[in-house]
């Protein structure tokens, strides 16, 4: 009897701890929007507060995207040298200390907890993916699915609840950003049993090449995919609203324009995974998802109002399937999960550095043309070289083959 205990408690506990990795993985996932989210929502109030201008208090959502560019290709790294359970545990307690720090008080702690929870977010972006590959090996879609839909559902929350907390009672917007921090903390302690396992750094650097995903054409290709689709999405969160306005929607529905888009995408983002996991190759799903996406843009193009919301729906679609996408290569075209690590540092780096000058350079080619249908044809532009690279990306190969 004593022999039999001693067998399976192991098995016990192991159970136990991949169970925790489970509901670690989705609450992670939870983190990785709403703190960008609820501090976008509160902007006004943040302004008004600190009585700065419009442009400044922009780099409250911009600096996050910049930080997610910097650190995204040596979160892989670091996580070699300390493993990757242990990477995402100070990431968790960074962004902590950023959402602390951010609602402190002076203008100088808010872009400093700002930068510090774009670094702590860009960690989680950058090692999910390998944290899945490595440890879900046959559940890829199932677990990208899940970790994807809580992203947005959670990212979705602190847009549509950060206002109502920081008019109620005495929160304000500073204690409307505080409280999220309660989420990361339960998450940090869900995710501290995965410290006990052991760090096997000469394994992982005898798997990884260095600088080989720079050398892969296919890796190229799904940077290319996965920016161009950051791009089209941060530019539509920014200006969408303006733009249904130009069409002719009344200023109050038109706001409503970036909640459908983002909650058309719901569904889909888990939806499309667990598709893309069952497929020999994900060249169809690719192609519509871009497909989507271009139609959005060319029905905004062509102006008619009563036909907008349609064209949100579609952008909203398209662009949830083509983010959770690009999720599933970074897994599906690797052989290993610090592979995958690899080649999510270097997509994600791009694609937030494009989505970082996105709105700003739409903007910008806006007020130089007085006019949308200039922006919006550069966007139309980018969604074809999003589907050709999807396309692409979308084939049965390895990034490691293609080196």
């Amino acid at each position: 009897m004593l022999l039999n205990n001693r067998i399976d408690q192991p098995l016990l506990n192991s159970r136990n701890l991949r169970w925790l990795l489970i509901i670690g993985v989705i609450l992670v996932g939870a983190n990785l929007r709403v703190p960008l989210t609820s501090a976008g929502a509160l902007v006004s109030f943040i302004r008004d507060d600190f009585g700065i201008s419009n442009a400044l208090a922009g780099a409250i959502t911009t600096l996050p995207l910049i930080a997610f560019a910097l650190l995204s290709p040596f979160a892989p790294k670091i996580a070699n040298k300390i493993g990757m359970e242990r990477t995402i545990a100070i990431s968790l307690a960074l962004l902590i200390i950023g959402i602390l720090i951010r609602s402190a008080g002076a203008i100088e702690l808010l872009f400093t907890g700002t930068l510090l929870v774009g670094l702590g977010i860009a960690v989680g972006n950058v090692l999910i993916p390998g944290i899945i590959k490595m440890n879900f090996p046959f559940k890829i879609g199932l677990m990208t699915g899940l970790y994807a839909i809580a992203m947005n559902v959670f990212g979705a929350l602190g847009s549509g609840l950060s206002i109502p907390i920081a008019t109620s009672g005495s929160f304000g917007w500073r204690g409307s950003l505080v409280i999220w921090s309660g989420l990361v903390l339960i998450t940090l302690l869900i995710w501290l049993p995965q410290l006990m396992k052991k760090h096997d750094a000469k394994k992982k650097i005898n798997n990884q090449k260095i600088g080989g995903m720079l050398r892969s054409p296919l890796a190229w290709k799904i940077t290319v995919f996965m920016g161009a689709q950051s791009l089209i999405f941060y530019t539509l969160i920014t200006w969408l609203p303006t733009i249904l306005t130009a069409n002719g929607y009344d200023i109050h529905l038109a706001g409503w324009g970036v909640f459908i888009f983002q909650f058309a995408s719901i569904p889909f983002t888990f939806i499309i995974p667990v598709i893309a996991d069952r497929m020999k190759n994900q060249v169809m799903l690719a192609f519509v998802c871009s497909g989507l996406i271009l139609a959005g843009i060319i029905g905004l193009l062509a102006g008619l109002s009563e036909l907008s919301m349609l064209w949100v729906v579609f952008l909203g679609i398209g662009n949830g399937s083509a983010f959770s996408l690009s999720m599933m290569f970074f897994t599906l075209r690797t052989k290993d999960g610090y592979e995958a690590a690899e080649l999510s540092g270097m997509a994600q780096s791009l694609g937030y550095l494009l989505a970082a000058v996105g709105p700003v350079l739409v903007g910008g080619l806006q007020d130089i043309t007085g006019s949308w249908t200039p922006p919006l044809a550069m966007m139309a532009l980018f969604a074809i070289v999003m589907l050709i690279m999807g396309v692409a990306s979308g084939k049965n190969k390895q990034v490691s083959g293609n080196l």
